[in-house]
């Protein structure tokens, strides 16, 4: 049951996060380079980053579960769905971890 809502709740930000990018991304062909600038550089925000890297934590929730799901469909590790869960988690935990590693120079500043 977790995974059905948790599966819902991370598509849900996906589209708002959607919505949110394209108004943002239009604002720079209405307002100018300047406008856009100034947008990107809000986006330098320590908070921002954090919700950058939420972002791709739901990305990769929902698209490796989208992966557990389809397998499932396909008749594969339906008697061990919990199991194929889990596994699917820790890929998910994986990957999260390397672009936390990968990302943390630019956010902090000393790589990027």
């Amino acid at each position: 049951m977790w995974a059905w809502i948790l599966f819902r709740i991370s598509g849900l930000i996906l589209v708002a996060y959607l919505f949110v990018h394209i108004v943002i991304i239009s604002q720079g062909e209405v307002g100018g380079p300047d406008t856009l600038d100034r947008l990107f550089e809000m986006f330098e925000n320590p908070f921002l980053a954090f919700l950058d890297f939420m972002l791709v934590a739901a990305v990769l929730y929902h698209g490796l579960n989208g992966v557990r799901v389809i397998l499932m469909d396909f008749g594969v590790g339906i008697r061990n769905h919990k199991a194929v869960f889990w596994v699917v988690m820790l890929i998910a935990a994986g990957l999260l971890a390397w672009f936390a590693m990968v990302a943390a120079p630019h956010v902090f500043g000393s790589g990027g």
